[in-house]
């Protein structure tokens, strides 16, 4: 009989398809984003956008339009006025009603 080391062991025995081991992987890193906020933000959705004033403004509409406050918890996370004029900004929202 072949002596096996205890790492051998282990794997031979728990032999997985690689569908099985991306699922499980998977699940790992939704876990680990879910709880480490510097890992993604967990579960809010957030756009960036770098646009002429006029524009920024509408853009930050059409997302209180799509996604209501009252629903998805929309709102201008971050926003700066650039050199040149242009607004850097972020919006985030809750996936809640998708």
């Amino acid at each position: 009989m072949r002596d096996e080391s205890p790492g051998e062991r282990a794997v031979n025995a728990e032999h997985r398809t690689p569908q099985e081991v991306a699922r499980r992987l998977g699940k790992r890193a939704r876990e680990q984003s879910a709880d480490d906020p510097r890992a993604g933000g967990g579960a809010w959705r957030r756009e960036n956008f770098v646009l002429p004033r006029a524009e920024a403004r509408e853009k930050a509409r059409e997302w209180f339009d799509k996604y209501p406050k009252a629903a998805y918890l929309t709102e201008v996370e971050f926003w700066r006025e650039l050199p040149d004029g242009r607004i850097e900004f972020t919006m985030r929202r809750l996936p809640s009603a998708d």
